[in-house]
């Protein structure tokens, strides 16, 4: 099979808080896929002294090693073990009860061998793409945060209000329960040609610019790679920005896709 992965930090000089990894075991039966993108914290640093890298490299590792090395926990469970793992390890240097605690987006796949099942998560923003031998793409999206009305993410304070709560939007953050709330499912891994994962700053291609579908951004990164999807939302970006002025959202996201191919 073959895996291609790329990510770049939305600004020059500041830490890129996504996290990808890709993991095949030495069997060649199975593996897993993974992208997390770091919710930057307030100025007052969101109450944790280690910062969203940490956090996200933190959750990542544990979420990698669980995938591999427990098979018979669902992904759920697995996502539900990894936060209370990182959380652990800084419950006493952080206030983790702040509502701005380190947290991330999560996209997840794991499969086995080839008759038996693909299994994704996904939690907020984050995407992953599911495409069928016959060339159709399913994606699989937590929609929860795009459904909010915009009027009520304009300021901080009206958006904390929503995080991880009844009536809004979740992330991984500091409590175990909330990996109950992610998307997740399984299908045949017989009918997946091809899966890739996108935090939001990749995915702007479809979302934002409206340059393809999802089949179409698929098809982009069979072809130029997560490489060159990322160059292609960068030069959208920069264009949109010369023609008008100041842009009312962040110039650039950090931003990361990685593909497999089975």
């Amino acid at each position: 099979m073959r895996i291609d992965a790329a990510t770049a930090p939305g600004t020059c000089g500041h830490p890129n808080e996504d996290w990808v990894s890709a993991a095949l075991p030495v069997q060649g039966q199975g593996g897993s896929l993974l992208v997390l993108d770091g919710v930057t914290p307030p100025r007052d640093g969101g109450g944790c002294v280690h910062g969203v890298p940490w956090f996200t490299a933190r959750l990542g590792g544990a979420l990698v090693e669980l995938c591999g090395s427990r098979p018979e926990l669902t992904l759920r469970a697995i996502l539900a073990r990894s936060i209370r793992r990182t959380a652990d390890a800084h419950r006493q240097t952080c206030d983790l009860s702040h509502v701005r605690t380190p947290q991330a987006t999560v996209a997840l796949a794991r499969w086995g061998a080839p008759d038996g099942e693909l299994e994704y998560l996904v939690l907020s923003d984050s995407v992953l793409l599911l495409q069928s031998p016959g060339g159709s793409v399913e994606p699989v999206l937590d929609d929860r945060l795009g459904r909010l009305p915009r009027e009520a993410l304009r300021s901080q304070a009206s958006a904390d209000a929503l995080r991880n709560a009844e009536g809004g939007f979740f992330t991984a953050a500091a409590d175990p329960a909330v990996a109950e709330r992610a998307v997740a499912g399984s299908v045949p891994r017989g009918q997946v040609r091809a899966l890739a994962a996108l935090t939001d700053g990749a995915a702007r291609w479809v979302q934002m610019f409206a340059e393809g579908d999802w089949a179409a951004c698929m098809k982009l990164l069979r072809a130029e790679g997560a490489h060159g999807l990322i160059d292609r939302v960068r030069a959208r970006e920069s264009a949109a920005a010369a023609r008008s002025g100041a842009p009312r959202w962040k110039l650039h996201d950090d931003a990361t896709a990685v593909l497999a191919e089975f």
